[in-house]
C-alpha cells in the first residue's frame, strides 16, 4: 500500500460505527489514445471536501465566473497544505470559505480524478453534521441547501459526478 493511503486506515473514534469508504477513480480521457504528447499538466493536488448535511439536504457551492470551471457546482473545501492532516485542512477551509467552525466527521469517500487539461485532483470527502456560526459566503458565486435526490440536476465538477450519482441514489450518507 502506498504511503498516501496510510491515513485512510486510521481507526474510527467510535469503534461501534461502521464506515463505508468508497474509492472512485475516473478520467475524462479514459479510452482515448494520445497520439501527440502534450506538456505535463499541474501536479496532483490533494484536497479535503465537506458533505455538510442537514436532514436530507447537503450544502453545495457554485464557483464564480472568474474561476476555472466557472459556475460549476462543488462541495466546500480546499487544498491540503504541507503539515496539515486532511481534517485540519478542511476545518481551516470551511472557516475561510464559509465562516464556520465545523466538527469534521468520518471520511465518506475518496476520489482521484484526472482532468482533460492534464491536471489531477485527489479528493477526500468528510461528513459534517455539526458546525458553529452562521454560514457566510466569502468566495462563491452562491451556495444553497439541496436535497440529495436533486443533486444530479446541477452542473457539478467532473471529479464529483460519480459521487453525485451515489448520493442521489442514497448509497452514501
Amino acid at each position: 500500500m502506498c504511503a498516501f493511503f496510510a491515513p485512510l486506515r486510521r481507526e474510527l473514534p467510535n469503534s461501534n460505527c461502521a464506515l463505508l469508504l468508497v474509492h472512485y477513480t475516473g478520467s475524462v480521457d479514459e479510452g482515448q489514445t494520445n497520439s501527440s504528447p502534450r506538456p505535463a499538466g499541474p501536479a496532483l493536488r490533494f484536497v479535503a471536501a465537506a458533505l455538510i448535511v442537514r436532514g436530507g439536504e447537503v450544502l453545495i457551492c457554485q464557483r464564480r465566473p472568474d474561476q476555472p470551471m466557472a459556475l460549476q457546482w462543488e462541495f466546500p473545501g480546499g487544498k491540503i497544505e504541507a503539515g496539515e492532516s486532511p481534517e485540519q485542512a478542511l476545518a481551516r477551509e470551511l472557516d475561510e470559505e464559509l465562516g464556520i467552525r465545523a466538527t469534521i466527521g468520518p471520511r465518506v469517500t475518496h476520489i482521484r480524478h484526472n482532468y482533460r487539461h492534464g491536471g489531477a485532483v485527489d479528493l477526500i470527502f468528510f461528513a459534517v453534521h455539526e458546525f458553529a456560526g452562521e454560514l457566510v459566503n466569502r468566495i462563491f458565486q452562491q451556495f444553497r441547501w439541496v436535497r440529495l435526490e436533486d443533486l444530479p440536476g446541477y452542473d457539478f465538477l467532473a471529479a464529483d459526478r460519480g459521487l453525485i450519482r451515489d448520493l442521489a441514489a442514497g448509497k452514501l450518507l
